[in-house]
């Protein structure tokens, strides 16, 4: 009887994952066939007398592209490989994402606390979220001093990350504050929970599905800054590589195979970094 429960539990889990492998697969025709249809469109538009853009075929049997993507840590005089470029860009959208996560929340729960500063600040908040991630760039450049050994350029391209992330992680801080149930409310006074207590116990656990929301748009806004910026920046002297760096530099050679490459790179990266921040987000708020 213990070998038969073992032989069907065995099978039952065989079929489980079979079954999952199967749900898996269908979900991934739609997306694979319209990649392979976006393709071909693609090959036949390029392949036109005259088309100066090239096609996917020329893309993948160009050289150059060949050996920037088979050597993604190439260092040496024909430049370097597009993950020592992406870990340039990572670095600088970290110093400046965290520095926007930590100050947005601050402000927004503060914001959301006080109603007064909240009548005061949100309409400029609201005026400072439309201004686009470029047009802070002059302003960064001119005013960002040089900080010990870090160049004003890369502290300029933090400063993008970091204004441009800020707004929606301190507006979404702010709704979840305001949004606190009154139930909750309610037990923080008969309680006598105040100060740090009804921070941790109340105030930050109703606000979490509101500030990883501001999180994770956040995150995508970084990672759309920090590729123009370093596209901008990209003739400064003291510039200091990335993936903008890359796609400029590429395109002053007349390289549009590499810029492609680089294209990829960045909507992938992008992808990972907003399922990530959605991953954490369904961890750690709990099921409705």
């Amino acid at each position: 009887m213990a070998v038969q429960s073992g032989r069907l539990s065995t099978r039952n889990s065989g079929s489980k994952l079979l079954n999952l492998i199967g749900k898996k697969s269908k979900k991934a025709i739609p997306p694979l066939v319209a990649t392979a249809i976006f393709l071909v469109i693609w090959q036949i538009l390029c392949s036109a007398p005259g088309a100066e853009f090239p096609s996917p075929v020329k893309i993948i049997s160009d050289p150059t592209v060949q050996k920037f993507l088979f050597n993604p840590f190439l260092n040496d005089d024909d430049g370097k490989g597009l993950a020592l470029q992406l870990f340039a860009s990572l670095q600088r959208v970290a110093y400046g994402y965290l520095l926007a996560a930590v100050i947005g929340i601050a402000v927004g729960v503060l914001t959301g606390t006080n109603r007064l500063i909240y009548e005061a600040l949100d309409p400029l908040f609201q005026v400072l979220r439309t201004v686009p991630p470029l047009a802070w760039l002059p302003i960064s450049l001119s005013a960002v001093p040089t900080l010990g050994g870090i160049s004003k350029s890369e502290l300029a391209a933090i400063f993008v990350i970091f204004i441009t992330a800020v707004w929606p992680i301190i507006i979404n801080t702010t709704v979840g504050v305001q949004q606190i149930p009154q139930d909750y409310r309610n037990v923080a006074r008969v309680l006598r929970l105040k100060g740090r207590k009804y921070f941790f116990k109340i105030l930050f656990p109703a606000a979490v599905p509101y500030i990883l929301s501001g999180l994770r748009i956040g995150i995508g806004l970084a990672w759309l800054a920090i590729v123009a910026a370093e596209m901008v920046n990209a003739g400064s002297s003291d510039g200091a590589g990335g993936l903008g760096f890359f796609i400029w530099d590429a395109y002053n050679s007349g390289e549009l195979g590499q810029v492609v490459l680089a294209l990829i790179y960045i909507g992938l990266v992008g992808l990972i970094l907003d399922r990530a921040i959605g991953w954490i987000a369904n961890l750690v708020t709990p099921a409705e």
